[in-house]
């Protein structure tokens, strides 16, 4: 498991203020529940996006805080809606003894591998990018991975019950269905076939409409000018 480390150092400013900071290169944060009032920091921001891009909203991340060490999952990160920089973090304390909660990716492997793409060359669609798991922060994955290579068919489906979960590992929810679809295969060329044909009957409606009003309007009676 790859170990994330970021060093914080606590801040006074607050509110409008930590626009101060961002100008000098800083990303404030907030810590909640390392202790009965939330913790203001602030970090430098390449190395903060950098951690923030690798461990994501599920692997949990060595905060040192003005020589502190505390382990924390990310709770919230604020973007900015044009720019897409960072503008604030939240972190969420854990204990590395505990139990924690978090958002992973699935990811589908070996897909090159099965019938289904080296034969018939289908491709597949993903419903479900990514659900949620609980273990202690050691043994969080950074990734649930499906063994795609035994796809063959368009009927072949992946579903929540194929998610290989690691030891220690387990779904949050107890009551997930396990049959939900993760992924299914369509055959991009029967897909293109289709398409075509209803465009030609759609051309084809088109062109007998129009014969249609023409002979209407060349069958209607004229009246006689006064």
């Amino acid at each position: 498991m790859v170990e994330y480390n970021l060093t914080l150092e606590k801040r006074e400013v607050a509110g409008k203020k930590v626009k101060e900071l961002r100008q000098k290169g800083l990303i404030p944060s907030v810590v909640y529940g390392e202790a009965k009032e939330p913790i203001l920091a602030a970090s430098e921001y390449n190395p903060t996006e950098k951690v923030l891009n690798g461990a994501g909203y599920h692997s949990p991340i060595k905060l040192d805080i003005a020589g502190k060490k505390q382990l924390v999952i990310v709770k919230d990160v604020q973007m900015d809606p044009v720019s897409r920089k960072i503008l604030n973090v939240e972190f969420q304390a854990i204990s590395a003894k505990e139990l924690v909660t978090a958002t992973t990716p699935v990811v589908l492997k070996n897909f090159a591998e099965s019938e289904a793409s080296k034969t018939y060359h289908f491709v597949y669609t993903q419903a479900i990018d990514e659900v949620e798991v609980k273990a202690k922060p050691a043994d969080l994955p950074s990734e649930l991975e499906i063994d795609a290579s035994g796809l063959e068919s368009v009927e072949d489906k992946l579903t929540i019950a194929n998610i290989v979960l690691p030891e220690g590992v387990e779904f949050a929810d107890k009551e997930l269905d396990k049959e939900q679809v993760v992924a299914s295969l369509y055959d991009p060329a029967a897909e293109a076939e289709k398409r075509e044909a209803e465009e030609k009957t759609a051309e084809a409606t088109e062109g007998e409409t129009e014969t249609t009003e023409e002979a209407t309007s060349e069958e209607a009676p004229t009246e006689d000018a006064e």
